[in-house]
């Protein structure tokens, strides 16, 4: 019998209602955008965020101007912006967001959002010795913000890691093996849970199990053949018996 060794966990839609990411955390970015460029952005951000925009005329997909490498405010703003109407994993705009939330945090004008299950989940799987780390397309900052600021305290005491887009997409099996190294697990002993399908496809593609969270608000998924978890209440058993082998689906 093999026993699972570690939890790598999704956020929106899986840890986090849908609804405060696009309802709150999105719409307080995009509020926030100008004053960043005027008083909060980094070098390095504007570089990434200049390199990017180049990639995208390059493509021809004919994003907002972006004069002076993003040290005009409002052009900055208006191509920030655009990065978020198409939803990208762009970055430059997940580094912008987080430093524009982190300030909000600090304001006291966010908090972060987690569902009821959650702290009691990890309380119990910290007790399972259980590592558990996350793994979203947010930045870290941004990661660390959210589970810092619940209204069941900080959450951060039972997370060992957390991985954004700098590990790679989240479609790409790829990133599951490089997040299983930093684990330093075999694979086979993580579980991966988030609400997209294609996610979980790459992680088992990459050896790991993984489980589909359907969560109030989430998008439905195609014809799958995952297990189903609707609260992390589901997930108490500690050993893969029971889960779907970590190569048995779609690739």
């Amino acid at each position: 019998m093999t026993y699972l060794r570690g939890i790598l966990l999704d956020i929106e839609g899986t840890t986090t209602p849908i609804s405060f990411v696009y309802d709150v955390l999105f719409p307080y970015a995009r509020a926030h955008a100008a004053e960043y460029f005027v008083a909060l952005a980094e070098l390095s951000v504007l570089q990434t965020l200049e390199r990017e925009h180049a990639e995208d005329v390059a493509k021809g997909l004919n994003p907002p101007p972006l004069p002076g490498g993003g040290k005009e405010p409002g052009a900055a703003a208006a191509y920030v912006h655009w990065l978020m109407d198409q939803d990208r994993k762009s970055t430059a705009l997940k580094s912008i967001q987080g430093e524009i939330w982190l300030d909000g945090y600090r304001r006291g004008e966010l908090r972060g959002e987690v569902f009821e299950d959650v702290p009691r989940a990890f309380a119990r799987w910290r007790r399972e010795n259980l590592d558990i780390r996350i793994f979203s397309s947010g930045s870290v900052l941004a990661q660390r913000l959210l589970f810092s600021t619940t209204a069941a305290g900080d959450l951060t005491v039972f997370l060992n890691g957390y991985f954004d887009t700098t590990t790679g997409p989240k479609t790409d099996p790829a990133s599951y093996a490089r997040i299983a190294g930093v684990f330093a697990l075999p694979p086979g002993e993580i579980l991966f849970i988030s609400d997209v399908t294609q996610e979980l496809d790459a992680a088992r593609g990459a050896g790991m199990h993984a489980l589909l969270c359907v969560r109030p608000g989430n998008r439905p998924q195609p014809p799958h053949d995952y297990g189903v978890v609707r609260a992390f209440d589901e997930v108490s058993s500690i050993t893969t018996s029971g889960l779907p082998g970590p190569l048995s689906g779609p690739s």
